[in-house]
């Protein structure tokens, strides 16, 4: 009978553990979102695990391949275990996540008009600023205080603190 379980894989690996895992006969899902950061600066879309470094698999032990063959795959670092034994997940887990991923959107690390963000560099260096909008990929405009008076100023991405 084919059960789910949940392994840990090394730091993003998980799409080369369902390819290898995959070629065994084994059932691999591991959610994942679009996600909206800056990066380097630049606003980003990207697509990642909803749960780093984890994967969910289904596959009969009895029948093959193994605990053992599945934890030698390259990429996997072990089970989910409870004392010696791995966790069996519910199917009911893992057919409400897929039922209510379908590709979710998070926004991390974008600032929304009105936040107040430290400047990390540039002529601003360590002052804080309130975020107005944004000026294309690269840029913000930002308000600060200039002799009592509220100031737009445009500030490129990289030099915004944004953790």
């Amino acid at each position: 009978m084919k059960l789910w379980y949940l392994l840990y894989c090394k730091r993003n690996q998980q799409d080369r553990v369902e390819a290898h895992l995959s070629n065994q006969g084994v059932e691999c899902y591991f959610p994942k979102v679009k996600v909206r950061k800056v990066r380097n600066g630049k606003r980003k879309e990207l697509i990642e695990p909803l749960f780093p470094s984890y994967i969910f698999i289904k596959f009969d032990y009895k029948s093959g391949p193994s605990f053992t063959t599945v934890r030698s795959t390259r990429g996997v670092v072990d089970f989910i275990r409870q004392g010696r034994v791995p966790v069996v997940v519910p199917e009911t887990l893992i057919d409400s996540l897929k039922d209510s991923n379908e590709m979710g959107h998070i926004d991390e690390k974008v600032p929304q008009s009105g936040d107040i963000i430290k400047i990390k560099g540039g002529p601003f260096v360590g002052v804080e600023a309130v975020f107005y909008e944004e000026d294309g990929d690269t840029r913000s405009v930002m308000l600060v205080n200039l002799i009592n008076n509220q100031t737009k100023i445009v500030i490129e991405n990289i030099d915004l603190d944004l953790t």
